[in-house]
């Protein structure tokens, strides 16, 4: 594979998608691929700027680019991703629809998680925001919690892009005033996504700053 560069911002839960994807599936260093991170400063206002324009044209994170493509929108970076490696897709042909309608439906409604957190975070001064949007959020939640009762992954017994896009969003629900506890089958599915090689949460995984990753 040739040279991926990913734009991102260690601030956000859509580049942290990205990273624990490259992260989970080994990337660089199983498949000899050089990687580069680049830092949009959000809060300093890059994304805005003419020249990540010319990358991102909505000037949001993340952006992938790679082999001569500009792949924009976390969940699509994903199947594109999952496409490409071959990492994390369904065993079978329905299992990988299964996989892309959860990241669809995260981004309806997990989504909410984030929105509580941002305001909590960013804009704590609008309280009416967080009051509209939690129930929401713990609606979403409720709903994967659900269904990892039964079974270990989102997708059955196997970790798809549907749990890498779901968790992606969550990741920072605490930020938000969410008790991980209090969902306790989401809780034991966040600890089997944690428990594989390579995981790491996103202040850990996301540099603050550009860097290159070279293959070993």
């Amino acid at each position: 594979m040739d040279r991926l560069t990913l734009y991102g911002s260690f601030t956000s839960s859509s580049s942290y998608k990205a990273m624990l994807y490259l992260a989970l599936a080994g990337l660089p260093f199983s498949f000899r691929t050089a990687f580069s991170f680049r830092t949009v400063n959000l809060k300093t206002g890059v994304q805005k700027t003419p020249e990540y324009l010319a990358v991102n044209r909505w000037g949001v994170v993340p952006s992938l680019r790679h082999r001569g493509l500009t792949i924009l929108q976390s969940n699509v970076i994903l199947d594109y991703l999952a496409r490409e490696t071959g990492h994390f897709e369904g065993r079978t042909e329905q299992q990988r629809w299964q996989a892309r309608e959860w990241l669809s439906w995260e981004a309806d409604h997990i989504t909410y998680v984030a929105k509580v957190r941002h305001s909590a975070r960013f804009r704590a001064s609008h309280p009416e925001t967080i009051a509209e949007y939690r129930p929401r959020a713990e609606a979403a939640l409720a709903v994967v919690d659900k269904i990892v009762q039964s079974q270990p992954f989102l997708v059955g017994d196997y970790c798809t892009i549907a749990d890498i896009g779901c968790w992606g969003r969550m990741v920072f629900m605490a930020e938000g005033g969410f008790e991980l506890a209090n969902w306790s089958h989401l809780e034991a599915w966040a600890g089997r996504l944690k428990a594989m090689p390579g995981f790491a949460l996103p202040y850990e995984l996301i540099p603050s700053k550009d860097r290159e990753f070279d293959p070993v």
